[in-house]
């Protein structure tokens, strides 16, 4: 392996948005940095399922049934 050609690789100090804490391993920063999250899995409606809606709801399938649906092919 060659020498320099690796980043450093320290303990950092990451804080969560409701105030945890936890060491890991990084690149970034410097031995003993703390990063700070502005998102991360208890705040992001990603993870926590808010802001939900349908896929289909403004689809092309969705828009059809909702204008055609009720309409029926009757025999005469």
């Amino acid at each position: 392996m060659k020498p320099d050609t690796h980043p450093d690789y320290h303990m950092i100090t990451v804080q969560m948005t409701d105030g945890t804490t936890f060491q890991t391993r990084s690149t970034w920063g410097s031995e003993g940095d703390t990063l700070v999250l502005d998102i991360d899995p208890t705040s992001h409606p990603a993870w926590t399922g808010g802001n939900q809606r349908l896929v289909n709801e403004g689809g092309r399938v969705a828009q059809f049934n909702k204008r055609f649906g009720g309409l029926t092919l009757k025999k005469g």
